[in-house]
């Protein structure tokens, strides 16, 4: 089942519904969640993959003469997983109130599911388990160092501010590239369970026994780059050039971010990229002023597109040379600077 995104599971694993829906009220708020690419995790616990470390030699060969053997050289990483929980509990007296009970409890439910998008969305880029063993490792803590073996694919945008910094995001997702994952066995996406009727016996934090409705929320999610090359980090973007942003200056910083993409795009090889879904991702800061460069009918790069989204709903989106670009309000502008 190649390159499932969370839509694709949620239509194969219930029949009744329910998962698509949150899934579309996901994708309203954070397309990135639907983006990824969705795979069941090897592990109860989490996912092992093996990652190329090193090439094999080739050698030139004269008639009549041998080569010596050789191998390439790989190594096995265990990614986790990590379990973000919520739980809701409503008076039911209140939510029997309207005469329409579901309708309710479900107004109620999509504040936790949207709650639970951000904390997902957030921890995509941010997730840190050396500052918190719950959570799962994201991009940031991965593309932070421009020494590292992967620090040819972290392009710096110059910026100097201290903790006044954005980051825009090239991935390539697919099932050898880089993906999101589920334990082996379990549900993807976001779990919505009825616990029905139930005695809370803190009620208020008083104390007090009270009848409620209760629900929880669950999503058991990690994240694997199994190819560092499909993913690039455009750091140091200094957010006060956005917040300040006057006409007469609006060319330099438009043909600064296009040019930066542009280089984010050549440093995934080609192969990576034709088995790769690729999407940019930035946040609202950096999407609008973005959305200026396309609307400028002499920018051919730039470009606003009609198609339909996973749900067969006529949209509109930017592209920059064929690439679809997503807002993602999860990216912060408070990043350190990075070197």
């Amino acid at each position: 089942m190649p390159n499932l995104t969370l839509l694709d599971w949620a239509k194969r694993t219930d029949p009744d519904g329910t998962v698509p829906i949150i899934a579309n009220l996901l994708s309203q708020t954070n397309e990135i969640l639907l983006d990824a690419v969705v795979k069941e995790g090897n592990l109860p616990t989490g996912h092992r993959v093996t990652i190329a470390t090193g090439l094999p030699t080739i050698y030139y060969r004269a008639l009549n003469q041998g080569i010596a053997t050789s191998k390439g050289t790989t190594v096995q990483v265990d990614e986790g997983i990590a379990i973000a929980e919520a739980r809701s509990e409503v008076d039911i007296d209140l939510a029997m109130l309207n005469g329409n009970t579901a309708e309710f409890r479900m107004s109620e439910a999509s504040l936790f599911i949207e709650s639970m998008n951000q904390t997902i969305a957030s921890g995509k880029f941010y997730g840190n388990p050396a500052s918190d063993p719950k959570q799962f490792l994201g991009l940031t803590q991965r593309y932070s160092d421009t020494s590292a073996g992967n620090g040819q694919n972290i392009i710096l945008a110059g910026g100097s501010g201290a903790s006044a910094q954005t980051s825009i995001w090239l991935i390539g997702w697919g099932d050898n590239t880089t993906y999101c994952i589920f334990p082996k066995g379990s549900k993807a996406g976001l779990l919505q369970e009825d616990l029905g009727r139930q005695t809370s016996y803190d009620a208020g934090g008083t104390g007090l026994r009270m009848e409620v409705l209760a629900e929880r929320f669950q999503w058991k999610i990690g994240m694997v780059v199994k190819d560092w090359r499909s993913c690039v980090r455009i750091a140091n973007v200094e957010t006060a050039d956005f917040e300040a942003l006057a006409n007469e200056l609006a060319p330099t910083v438009f043909t600064n971010i296009l040019h930066l993409m542009s280089r984010a795009l050549v440093r995934i090889p080609a192969g990576v990229q034709s088995m790769s879904r690729m999407a940019f991702y930035m946040n609202a800061s950096v999407f609008s002023v973005l959305m200026r460069t396309a609307l400028e009918k002499s920018n051919a790069a730039m470009s606003v597109q009609s198609a339909l989204d996973q749900f067969g709903r006529p949209n509109r989106f930017m592209s920059f040379l064929g690439v679809p670009i997503r807002q993602c309000d999860a990216i912060l502008n408070t990043e350190d600077v990075i070197t």
